[in-house]
């Protein structure tokens, strides 16, 4: 079955950075796009960002725009998240998700907190 693990989350002082892993398991990982999430405490659960298959390809959300990267590495099942000049704001439980089968998937998530 398919599984998702987050990890690499923490408190970190805004301006501080983090790099967020998803380790993915259970369906061929090279072939599908992964996105990261994240929720703030009382708001939606918001895309963050996207990578292609075969990371040729990356979108961002205007908030994290030139503070985050995502990337991948398929022979380690990997998806990456650096975030870098992290704000107050960025203060959220981040996941990874894969459409599989035309269902969404998701990991349980990892917390960071950007707070002083």
């Amino acid at each position: 079955q398919v599984q998702l693990a987050e990890s690499g989350g923490g408190l970190v002082q805004p301006g501080g950075s983090l790099t967020l892993s998803c380790a993915a398991d259970g369906f061929a990982f090279s072939f599908y796009p992964m996105r990261w999430y994240r929720q703030a405490p009382g708001k939606e659960r918001e895309l963050a960002a996207f990578i292609t298959f075969n990371g040729d390809g990356t979108t961002y959300a205007d908030s994290v725009k030139g503070r985050f990267t995502i990337s991948r590495d398929n022979a380690k099942k990997t998806v990456y998240l650096q975030m870098n000049m992290l704000k107050p704001e960025d203060t959220a439980v981040y996941f990874c998700n894969v459409v599989f089968a035309g269902m969404d998937y998701w990991g349980k998530g990892t917390l960071v907190t950007a707070s002083s």
